[in-house]
């Protein structure tokens, strides 16, 4: 049997410097919403109204709770390990003078994380934060839309959040990592 029989063709993932690059050089449309998540892209659906009203929403509440306190990043990608550099709809970042002008950030950049899912509830669930987990991002609000939902996930082990909570009570949110800073989320549902 020859070499070339007992190699049979794979995917080749695509590493995070290959992505930006990819980017740079117009291989992607900038236009496009592309997420590269675990060496691979997906095409992220167009944001919808509701979806950016909450997002637009999130940005506020955050920027009053939290000040000067950490930075408010809304739809920038977030660097965890080499094939992956997804955009969530919100991220609550530790403070930097540079506002991370010269590398964006990583896991252990994050305070919080926030996906609003609209259309895209279930890759969210179960393709995102399965990733934030193993890659111990402290923290991640989950919106369900349509079902107009707020669950928390924290205490990443094992690639896994050891604890997860439906909020009920939108009044007094709070960040694990940023103790006495409370948001009402009421007006978002």
């Amino acid at each position: 049997m020859s070499s070339a029989a007992i190699h049979t063709p794979r995917p080749h993932p695509i590493t995070v410097p290959e992505y930006f690059r990819m980017g740079e050089t117009g291989v992607l449309d900038p236009e496009a919403r592309i997420e590269l998540i675990e060496g691979e892209l997906f095409d992220m659906p167009p944001i919808g109204p509701a979806h950016s009203s909450l997002v637009n929403r999130f940005i506020r509440l955050f920027s009053r709770a939290v000040g000067d306190a950490a930075i408010v990043s809304a739809q920038n990608p977030v660097v965890l390990g080499g094939f992956s550099a997804p955009q969530p709809d919100l991220a609550l970042l530790r403070w930097r003078e540079d506002f991370y002008g010269k590398a964006h950030p990583g896991a252990e950049d994050i305070l919080v994380l926030v996906e609003v899912a609209d259309t895209t509830l279930a890759h969210d669930r179960d393709r995102k934060l399965p990733l934030y987990a193993g890659f111990a991002v402290l923290e991640v609000w989950l919106v369900d839309v349509a079902g107009k939902n707020l669950d928390v996930y924290r205490h990443p082990e094992d690639g896994a959040y050891t604890t997860r909570f439906r909020v009920h009570d939108l009044s007094h949110v709070g960040v694990a990592a940023l103790p006495g800073v409370e948001l009402d989320l009421r007006s978002l549902f």
